[in-house]
């Protein structure tokens, strides 16, 4: 068994994302700009902005927050959105979800500028995705190709099974396996929470990507010998033996599946890495307007 080690990897790229970013600070005179709107006081949604504004930090960005109590209007939200998509030194958008009942998470994805959207959900840019286009492919796919690539596994050929099926992760990743490129050009079977003989169609896989949001759901009769395995899972719980007051958890029963795999990856450690990888990269791709001019 091999780990792949999202670590690792992350910041390997992100000395290249650095790099990369000094050159078009020194060619344009300004930063790659990102900002970030965090609707209430979720401890989940807390962590991870602060992850990715710190990240910008590190490699060389302008990163931006807008904060709002759970009480912001839909209408509010809109029109902040439609000013960002204005202003011309913004290079990338976010919403952290989740966002408070009263507001359609749909309206605000569509109301963020498609040109800007470095999380990747916006309908133009996973319809160019659909049809092998350039586009922001969403972040933790696309942090998962990278992990991928950078350890060389070839994935022609393949069996994947995705687990989950959500808009964010499950159905653009089946969507990217599938097409004919490198990672790609898998078989690939897409399931979720209502398929019948969901074991029987896991234990087929040769690449299982766990991503149903559910505490070790995938369990070690679930997979073949060496299966690669890659765990979208982040499950928090409380706990009392972590100074943060909970632990961690992926979608995959770490310590019983780790010995059938060829590789696989940890939680903590794994594709939430990645995922703020993907990101930055969209970000840079944005402010040099090698996808949308």
């Amino acid at each position: 068994m091999k780990l792949l080690d999202g670590k690792y990897v992350s910041e390997k790229v992100k000395i290249q994302i650095a790099e990369e970013a000094a050159e078009f600070l020194n060619k344009t005179g300004r930063k790659p700009h990102l900002v970030a709107i965090l609707v209430g006081n979720d401890g989940g949604s807390e962590t991870y902005v602060a992850s990715k504004m710190k990240n910008c930090e590190k490699v060389g960005f302008k990163s931006s927050l807008h904060r709002y109590d759970n009480s912001v209007t839909e209408a509010e939200l809109l029109a902040k959105i439609e000013e960002i998509n204005q202003d011309d030194d913004v290079d990338g958008l976010i919403v952290q979800l989740p966002l408070p009942k009263h507001i359609d998470p749909e309206k605000v994805t569509e109301k963020i500028d498609y040109r800007k959207d470095v999380d990747g959900f916006h309908p133009v840019n996973l319809g160019r995705m659909m049809r092998n286009l350039p586009c922001f492919i969403p972040a933790t796919p696309y942090g998962i190709l990278l992990m991928l690539q950078e350890y060389n596994i070839d994935t022609t050929g393949k069996h994947c099974v995705v687990v989950g099926r959500s808009n964010i992760v499950g159905s653009p990743m089946s969507i990217l396996m599938a097409r004919n490129a490198n990672p790609g050009n898998c078989t690939v079977t897409l399931t979720h929470s209502r398929t019948k003989d969901l074991k029987e169609q896991v234990l087929q896989a040769d690449i299982v990507i766990a991503a149903i949001g559910k505490k070790n759901f995938v369990s070690a009769d679930m997979v073949k010998a060496g299966a690669i395995i890659i765990d979208v899972g982040i499950n928090r719980e409380n706990s009392t033996e972590t100074k943060s007051g909970f632990k961690l958890y992926g979608d995959v029963d770490f310590e019983n599946v780790a010995p059938k795999a060829s590789y696989i990856t940890p939680v903590p450690g794994g594709v939430g890495l990645m995922t703020i990888v993907g990101l930055l990269k969209n970000t840079l791709a944005s402010a040099r307007k090698e996808i949308y001019s």
